[in-house]
């Protein structure tokens, strides 16, 4: 009888559920963004569950949280040591770690993933919680490139699944995407727009298209750069300071290709051309595969467009 009860709240109209005030959040991957979503939630008082398969990996996104508390702190609180103490304690108090996201989801009221670029490996794990998660629990995926809809279309939970998609470094960028599918209930992405302003950040609403506003605007600029570089239109010195002079970034589009990671590029860009292979700002770049396939990936392996030491 109870699990019928279950099945049938789930089965309500959305119009009579309510925007969740998000309390506690469940963080699933350790790396870099993970734990930045983390660090973020537990400084602004979320209770924190920060998941990975990995012990190591937890330990030192745990480490990772602290050392970038201190520095906060360091700018903060310059003239209240013992207030700075508090805070870097009662963040770190609100953060803890398990290698089984199943054995922790079922108090949550929000499950972010942060995990490999993976359509089937994000399916998977958001199907086996779905089974798990409390009815109220909304499902959110930090993925950059790939479709909410297509990850959310392992679930049962459509109007309770979104996108909140952050931007690295987290604790000093402000941007957050929501996104929503067309399933998606107005309630969860309130409760989505909600928890960003919370987090101290500026949540803008997108749709589920690809790249959603900043990929889809930044990626084509990066990709067309390295096509007028393979065409030999200019340098690669030449097609940066024109766009830092002409345009006033602080970065060239190449330049910004080594930091983001040719590999990620490379990705994203493959899979909007399968998914939309009539669009020629989606084509392939030979130059660009040649150097990921040489293992020049950017900054990360010292070299990309340009070496680094």
């Amino acid at each position: 009888m109870a699990f019928f009860t279950h099945q049938i709240c789930r089965g309500l109209s959305t119009s009579a559920v309510r925007s969740v005030v998000i309390k506690h959040v469940t963080i699933i991957g350790g790396g870099q963004m993970g734990a930045g979503i983390a660090q973020v939630a537990a400084s602004t008082g979320h209770s924190v569950t920060l998941v990975d398969t990995n012990e190591d990996i937890l330990k030192k996104a745990v480490k990772g949280i602290e050392g970038n508390l201190k520095r906060v702190v360091k700018k903060k609180f310059a003239d209240k040591p013992e207030a700075g103490e508090e805070f870097i304690q009662k963040s770190l108090k609100n953060v803890s770690t398990s290698t089984d996201a199943a054995s922790v989801v079922h108090g949550t009221d929000l499950v972010v993933e942060a995990i490999v670029e993976n359509l089937k490996i994000k399916q998977d794990l958001f199907g086996g919680l779905d089974k798990l998660a409390p009815a109220h629990t909304i499902f959110a995926s930090n993925t950059s490139s790939l479709s909410i809809t297509d990850i959310a279309s392992s679930t049962n939970r459509l109007d309770r699944f979104g996108g909140l998609h952050f931007f690295n470094p987290v604790p000093v960028m402000k941007l957050v995407e929501v996104i929503g599918m067309s399933a998606t209930s107005q309630e969860t992405l309130d409760s989505l727009l909600n928890f960003s302003k919370t987090l101290g950040k500026t949540p803008v609403s997108c749709k589920d298209t690809p790249g959603f506003i900043v990929n889809r605007l930044l990626l084509p600029y990066l990709i067309e750069a390295v096509r007028m570089y393979e065409r030999g239109d200019g340098s690669k010195e030449d097609i940066d300071i024109a766009m830092k002079l002409g345009c006033g970034y602080p970065m060239g589009p190449l330049e910004l290709s080594d930091y983001v990671g040719l590999d990620t590029m490379k990705f994203i860009m493959d899979y909007w051309s399968a998914a939309n292979p009539e669009n020629p700002g989606f084509a392939q770049s030979e130059l660009l595969n040649k150097l990921v396939a040489e293992g020049k990936l950017g900054k990360k392996t010292g070299e990309g467009f340009y070496k680094y030491k």
